[in-house]
């Protein structure tokens, strides 16, 4: 089975095609650069599951993440659909370890999702900041005293608990 025909099969859940997309990223069957080339050309449904995919699989494999893998979710935290923003910083929570030289932009886009409508995309990006103020990186001067704002104005307890328990880890 392709991935085209996987994601247009109708048959199967969400939930297992990406599971699937997943499983051939970690076993190498599907390069990451190919989903990456792929996911480009989809609209904006297919591309998030692709990146949802890659979310899952850089959970348990973070070293599947490359510089194209980087590059692509940074852009595609710039765009409107929530979903979109919301898989992508999952994945930089996942992989923002690897790519300490390479904060600086990526913290900037997180803390405008930060204030986001929506609430998923606010918990993923409090998730994605929170993973790099573990880090305990330069940005931290910066980073704590903006996270602590974005923690006093967020009403989603959620959310707030993702801020304070990186705070608590930070201050240890």
């Amino acid at each position: 089975m392709t991935i085209v025909e996987l994601l247009k099969d109708k048959t199967k859940k969400l939930k297992d095609k990406t599971q699937t997309i997943s499983k051939w990223l970690l076993d190498g069957s599907f390069p990451v650069d190919e989903l990456i080339a792929f996911a480009e050309r989809c609209k904006d449904a297919d591309k998030a599951t692709c990146i949802e995919s890659i979310e899952y699989a850089t959970k348990l494999q973070p070293t599947l993440a490359n510089d194209n893998v980087w590059a692509f979710v940074i852009n595609t935290l710039l765009e409107n659909a929530p979903r979109l923003k919301w898989e992508s910083a999952k994945v930089i929570g996942n992989i923002a370890h690897l790519f300490p030289a390479k904060l600086k932009k990526t913290i900037n886009i997180l803390l405008i999702n930060a204030e986001d409508n929506g609430t998923v995309v606010r918990w993923a990006s409090a998730y994605a900041l929170g993973e790099i103020l573990k880090l305990k990186t330069k940005h931290n001067k910066n980073l704590i005293p903006a996270i602590e704002v974005l923690c006093n104005n967020e009403d989603n307890n959620g959310v707030k608990k993702k801020y304070v328990d990186a705070i608590n880890k930070v201050k240890k």
